[in-house]
């Protein structure tokens, strides 16, 4: 026979809702701790809550608001006179720096013009006291503008650069390999001037015997002003310059960097080239003439051509 289970006599209070909320129930119940309510019962007790009942005490309420009062209105006024003396200070430190910018900037213009200047005086010298050779002297020194047939050589960096495997540079050493570097831009501008070439410039800038290809991290620099790809060279020196130059060992350079690293190049003969006068000519050497000496200048000392 099973035995049934016991029957409870009185059911089970109903469970609330928020039981398992004990912990915010009891915050929302009892907000304020009674510590508190214990105090302001006390207070009540003895008469001292709400406002201050004395005539003291109203007084010593009555300066305190006074005296705060009075610190926020001092504080008010006192930056109220200030503001007109910050902002005149503020107006003649504007003015000055306009004053001293606008100074750099003639002081620079001036900089400009006596570069210009200096330049027409040494072209002139060059023109005037190079005896049989002046215009060759011109010519090589670039003090001169030049106008021929040559060739038109421009190089840009390949559409995709990054490594690859050594190729005609001999070594990988930079990261983006297709890019034109400052001593691919000097094999360039030597290999132009051992074809025939009289007159280079590179972005229209006219190159020297002593002009400089440098680099500044991946910018080219020419004579220490920073060129920006394509490099667009151009070169007097007669017909069939660009035969030459293919036919060279810089040419073929060339062609090894652009089936290597995809170097973009193209190079076209020109019936007409335009080249301008050097911006500025470096005296290097200049030596007094002697007393009673024919006008003109020592023969000059041979250079080779060519870019360092």
């Amino acid at each position: 026979m099973s035995q049934q289970p016991p029957v409870r006599s009185t059911p089970s209070p109903p469970r609330r809702p928020d039981a398992s909320m004990s912990l915010l129930t009891n915050v929302m119940e009892h907000s304020l701790d009674d510590g508190y309510a214990e105090a302001a019962a006390r207070q009540e007790a003895d008469g001292t809550a709400g406002m201050p009942r004395t005539l003291r005490r109203k007084l010593g309420l009555a300066a305190c608001l006074v005296l705060a009062a009075a610190v926020v209105t001092l504080g008010a006024a006192n930056a109220r006179l200030a503001a007109p003396v910050v902002a005149k200070e503020r107006e003649k430190l504007v003015d000055r720096i306009q004053a001293e910018t606008a100074g750099a900037d003639r002081l620079e213009k001036d900089v400009e013009a006596l570069r210009v200047d200096v330049g027409e005086r040494q072209r002139k010298a060059l023109e005037q006291h190079g005896g049989d050779q002046a215009e060759l002297v011109s010519l090589l020194s670039g003090a001169t503008a030049v106008t021929g047939p040559g060739v038109k050589l421009v190089v840009d960096d390949a559409k995709e650069t990054g490594e690859g495997s050594d190729g005609p540079r001999g070594s990988s050493g930079f990261a983006d390999t297709g890019r034109v570097r400052d001593r691919d831009m000097q094999r360039f501008v030597n290999g132009l001037w051992q074809s025939g070439a009289e007159a280079v410039a590179i972005n229209g800038q006219r190159l020297t015997m002593l002009s400089a290809i440098r680099a500044a991290g991946d910018a080219i620099l020419v004579d220490n002003r920073p060129l920006a790809p394509p490099y667009t060279v151009l070169a007097v020196g007669g017909k069939h310059l660009d035969t030459t130059f293919n036919d060279s060992a810089d040419g073929q350079y060339l062609h090894a960097l652009q089936e290597s690293y995809g170097i973009r190049t193209s190079i076209a003969d020109q019936d007409e080239v335009r080249l301008p006068a050097a911006p500025s000519l470096i005296v290097r050497i200049a030596q007094p003439l002697a007393a009673g000496a024919a006008k003109g200048v020592a023969e000059p000392q041979k250079t080779e051509k060519g870019t360092s």
